[in-house]
Parts: structure tokens; sequence; C-alpha cells
């Protein structure tokens, strides 16, 4: 059984900053790439930033410049640093990895959500 734990969302005005952990636990083989998801009310869930396991990264054009995804592969956690957020940054934020338990077949794995509210 593989879990995701979230951490570090909450409240901040625009401009502020945010930083959000994620990490995996329980019977892990490998992990593959990590990442991070948001949905907003009444908005479909959208890619935020992945990160591979050898460090390559992929942005939404939304968040280039201003969030910065990092990961520490011995611990299987992955971050997300927001920086100069914006009220349109608020959404309920979902770590997402690829996780081998006890073989080499990858599966994918989601966080709970932690609530990242950006006032103006």
């Amino acid at each position: 059984q593989v879990q995701l734990v979230e951490s570090g969302g909450g409240l901040v005005q625009a401009g502020g900053s945010l930083r959000l952990s994620c990490a995996a636990s329980g019977s892990i083989f490998g992990v593959r790439y990590m990442g991070w998801y948001r949905q907003a009310p009444g908005k479909q869930r959208e890619l935020v930033a992945v990160i591979a396991k050898g460090g390559s990264t992929n942005y939404a054009d939304s968040v280039k410049g201003r969030f910065t995804i990092s990961r520490d592969n011995a611990k299987n956690t992955v971050y997300l640093q927001m920086n100069s957020l914006k009220p349109e940054d608020t959404a309920v934020y979902f770590c997402n990895a690829e996780v081998a338990s006890y073989s080499s077949t990858y599966y994918d794995y989601w966080g709970q959500g932690t609530q990242v509210t950006v006032s103006s």
C-alpha cells in the first residue's frame, strides 16, 4: 500500500509565497514521475508542474517563472515552491506520483489534496 501525504497549504495574500510538500510512504520499490495538479471550484483538474526522477521538469504556462518543483529521491518527497501568488492560483492542490510497490509495474497514486487560498 502506498500513501501520498501533502502539507503546506493555507491562506496567503496576493504576492505571497507558500511551499507544498508531498511524501510518498509505504511499500515502495521505485518512484518515477512526481507532480502537482490543482482544481479550482467549477473547473477541471489541471497540471501545475511535474518532475522526473532525473530532475527534468515541466510547468503549466500560468505558473512558469513563479513556481518551482523539486524532489528529494532519498525521501520520496516532492516540493512545490509557489512565489508571487495570485488569486487565480486559489485551488485544491493534489500530489501525484507514479510508484512501483513490489515489482517494476508503476501505478498512479494521488494525495488527498491541500487547499491553497490567495486573497486579493
